[in-house]
């Protein structure tokens, strides 16, 4: 029975008073002698299949073989442990009747994803055909992704940062480039506005989709992105010029721009989405306070 639950999980039984020895309510740090009753009373199974949601969603596109939108920061691509509704998913399946089957009744249409922190465009496949098409382009690298990061520190464009990544062997929630298992990862800063000495608002362009890879590669080369606790992004002093990067409540990170083939006729399409209004507003006080010469 136990076997089918993590660690994690099992501790929260354990926390929640679900688990009795002897009788008795258990604790994490108690010692279980032979011969001792172990009661475990698991939580009913959460229902599989995702339902409709009336969420926000801005579509920027749609046709009858896919759809682009904007996701907003917060919202979890697919549902998952701790995550079963308020998902894209779950909004997708109530602004959209026609979604691809291919990614499986909890992934229905989802070609990529962006971590819950990120925001910006994403595509979604409307049927099978579509996303196959669009997961081959994804899979030769055909399809063009850049985003808009603010980064601590003077970085440079031009840089090209090639690091295998994979999942921290220590912190499974994290990813590593000194994982024992890694792929290949590739990410390149294409250009660089210089707000201040402490911040750069950096452009960069992804030749792979990794878990956390723009995140991981720029905490690496010692540019972490403003407001990422997870890789060192959050500093508790800043200077009184950027204390606008303490209003952050995520990781200063925006999919900014998506270019692919339609998989229907091949014509190239080409979305951005503009920066909200989170994010747009800590720009706005650097910039002001460190304007650019003309």
């Amino acid at each position: 029975m136990l076997a089918d639950q993590s660690r994690s999980q099992i501790q929260r039984l354990i926390k929640d008073e679900q688990v009795t020895v002897a009788g008795k309510v258990g604790k994490s740090n108690l010692a279980v002698k032979q011969g001792q009753d172990v009661a475990v009373v698991l939580p009913e199974a959460a229902e599989a299949t995702p339902k409709p949601e009336a969420l926000d969603l801005r579509i920027i596109y749609q046709d009858a073989d896919l759809a682009v939108v904007d996701k907003p920061a917060g919202m979890v691509v697919h549902p998952a442990a701790g995550h079963s509704t308020g998902t894209l998913v779950n909004a997708l399946l109530h602004h959209l009747t026609d979604l691809s089957g291919v990614g499986g009744e909890k992934r229905p249409g989802i070609v990529h994803r962006l971590d819950r922190g990120t925001s910006g465009v994403m595509v979604v496949a409307k049927h099978d055909r579509s996303h196959e098409e669009l997961a081959r382009q994804f899979h030769d690298r055909e399809i063009e992704k850049d985003y808009l990061a603010l980064v601590w520190g003077d970085v440079q464009a031009g840089r090209r940062i090639d690091n295998p990544i994979g999942r921290d062997p220590v912190d499974r929630k994290k990813m590593s480039a000194r994982a024992r298992r890694s792929r290949e990862a590739v990410t390149r800063i294409v250009r660089a506005e210089h707000l201040n000495p402490a911040v750069t608002l950096a452009q960069i362009a992804i030749h792979t989709g990794r878990t956390h890879q723009i995140r991981v590669h720029l905490s690496v080369i010692g540019h972490p992105v403003v407001g990422d606790s997870l890789y060192g992004g959050v500093h508790r002093r800043v200077p009184g010029d950027i204390k606008a990067v303490q209003r952050l409540e995520r990781p200063f990170l925006h999919a900014a721009r998506l270019t692919f083939k339609h998989p229907a006729d091949g014509r190239r399409l080409e979305f951005v989405s503009a920066l909200p209004a989170d994010l747009q507003g800590v720009l706005d006080e650097l910039r002001a306070r460190h304007p650019q010469d003309e």
